[in-house]
């Protein structure tokens, strides 16, 4: 194998560009903060700011291998936000990770007494503003934390950054589909799952 080949292999996106477009993935908000400026690719003329699909398929497979190096029992999914809780369980339950789905209770990664007191390797979270909480308690206790940014999110407090339409519904199935698919391919299994069995019912 030549190096062009391998530089062909490295870069093939995990689904086309048209997959991606259709799931609205690519989709931001009208604002833009400066930490998620690198993963912007333009701003339409009604305002959006539209990312770049090249940062998202390259951050899926960071993600899913920086997730795959853990244990999925360790793994804790975190997500309130609506379009989030189907496909974010999806995820959750396909690798062997514990999801907390809706509310989040304050103290969960921090006060032991907690019935539902968690001891996670890693945290995933659907959107840093909303599950901002959990977050925080993940820095106190020196946790990583990945999370789906959109063009309006700050990422100072995230180890790892996938940047995405973290509201759609369509986009969440796709993201959280891809990223199940390519950490069961680091643990050495292959998946017949597809986007639409982690999308949620309208």
């Amino acid at each position: 194998m030549n190096g062009n080949e391998m530089e062909i292999e490295l870069n093939e996106p995990l689904v086309s560009v048209e997959e991606y477009l259709a799931a609205g993935v690519h989709i931001g908000t009208q604002q833009k903060s400066s930490d998620m400026k690198n993963f912007i690719y333009r701003v339409r003329g009604d305002g959006l700011y539209i990312l770049d699909i090249r940062e998202t398929d390259e951050r899926i497979k960071l993600a899913a291998k920086f997730l795959s190096q853990y244990d999925p029992a360790k793994i804790l999914v975190v997500t309130s936000r609506q379009y989030g809780q189907y496909p974010a369980r999806r995820f959750a339950d396909s690798i062997g990770a514990t999801p907390i789905i809706g509310r989040y209770i304050p103290g969960t990664l921090t006060n032991p007494l907690l019935p539902r007191y968690a001891e996670p390797d890693v945290v995933v979270v659907t959107d840093p503003v909303s599950d901002l909480q959990v977050i925080k308690e993940a820095i106190q206790v020196s946790i990583p934390v990945v999370a789906l940014c959109d063009t309006n999110n700050m990422t100072s407090l995230v180890d790892v950054v996938v940047p995405t339409n973290n509201k759609g519904r369509k986009a969440l199935s796709m993201i959280y589909f891809l990223l199940t698919k390519e950490f069961l391919r680091h643990k050495g299994y292959n998946t017949s799952l597809t986007p639409e069995d982690f999308e949620t019912e309208m």
